[in-house]
């Protein structure tokens, strides 16, 4: 841990049990997946070995999260808000469960949705992600649960010669749009040209969140050259 570290840990506003709210937001969807509170102690040996720390108010004591369960919180980088009362832990989830229920995020209750209410069996909705996210969420759901006239099930049917077309005459489409300088259009072609670039990564068994990771790992290079600079 740096002194820079320490010297903000010491502005922080802890409460009068010495605690303060840590949300836990994957880093590439941001997805929030939990909170819970840390203490000056959780967040130092967060900070000294890379993995998440909690305080448990209920056993009163450090909780490395994981450590039975083998979901371990991998740190990537700390955020405060304007107050200095509320921190954000930008982490990658282990084996991408964090609810102690099984569930990808513990905020998978809605309010007037919750279909699981009265039943012994939980509904898990999914967390709340960017669109492209969520999109590729919903391709993922009809591949494996193809629905009847579902444009996506018949793209996917087809083959791959079809999608690829798609993705041609889309990108073509794009283009245009940008030729002729009409930003609505542009949005709506964007957004057509995206669909079917993740319909073909679909077909090919290749993930959002593998791109998500190519696009943080050449921001994050970018970042180290120029601070070499």
């Amino acid at each position: 841990m740096t002194q820079l570290s320490q010297e903000i840990i010491e502005t922080l506003r802890f409460n009068e049990k010495g605690l303060i709210p840590a949300i836990a937001q994957d880093y590439l969807d941001g997805a929030i997946l939990m909170m819970a509170w840390v203490n000056k102690t959780a967040l130092k040996e967060t900070l000294k070995t890379g993995e998440i720390h909690y305080w448990s108010r209920s056993r009163q004591k450090l909780w490395h999260k994981g450590e039975t369960s083998g979901h371990f919180q991998k740190l990537k980088s700390i955020r405060y808000d304007c107050d200095s009362d509320a921190i954000i832990f930008s982490i990658e989830q282990v084996g991408s469960i964090a609810c102690h229920e099984g569930a990808r995020s513990c905020f998978f209750k809605d309010f007037g949705k919750d279909s699981s209410l009265g039943s012994d069996k939980p509904t898990f909705l999914p967390p709340l992600t960017n669109s492209c996210s969520e999109l590729f969420q919903t391709i993922k759901e009809r591949s494996n649960n193809p629905q009847p006239g579902s444009y996506t099930n018949s793209l996917l049917e087809s083959g791959e010669n079809r999608i690829l077309k798609k993705i041609g005459e889309e990108g073509s489409e794009f283009v245009m749009a940008c030729k002729d300088n009409d930003p609505k259009s542009i949005a709506n072609e964007a957004a057509d040209l995206i669909f079917h670039l993740q319909v073909a990564l679909r077909y090919h068994n290749v993930d959002w969140r593998d791109v998500l990771e190519v696009l943080d790992s050449r921001r994050n290079s970018k970042r180290n050259n120029s601070q070499k600079k």
